[in-house]
């Protein structure tokens, strides 16, 4: 038999590449072609489209803090005078995400008035017994 010759099928060139997959950080982007006509005494094996992985820049990765503590006991033992509390910082925020907040809240608090004058050591005194 004499040799068959094979005309390959016909292929548009290929799309511009898709857009990123993702807004930031990494993902993927694709582009196809069509089929314009098919091949001739075979198959046609050619790939009709391609995905790559892309990169845009980092997330924004906002700042996480944990609960707050409970409030401190009143700073004096009589009088006016403050507690506090604490939160610690879980997650810096890192490519331009939102900034931590106060992680140390004072309030005011006010205990039993203290006694003045000479006759306090006294008072105290009797108080204890």
């Amino acid at each position: 038999m004499p040799e068959c010759h094979t005309i390959p099928c016909l292929l548009s060139p290929w799309s511009e590449w898709s857009e990123c997959s993702v807004t930031c950080g990494k993902g993927m982007r694709t582009r196809q072609r069509m089929l314009k006509s098919a091949a001739e005494l075979g198959d046609c094996n050619e790939e009709l489209e391609q995905a790559e992985k892309c990169m845009l820049p980092e997330c924004p990765i906002d700042c996480e803090l944990t609960e707050w503590s409970q409030w401190s006991e009143c700073n004096t033992s009589c009088g006016k005078g403050h507690m506090i509390r604490t939160r610690m910082i879980k997650i810096e925020p890192q490519f331009g995400g939102a900034a931590c907040p106060e992680t140390v809240q004072r309030t005011k608090c006010r205990v039993r008035k203290c006694l003045r004058g000479a006759g306090m050591e006294k008072r105290r005194w009797k108080e204890a017994r």
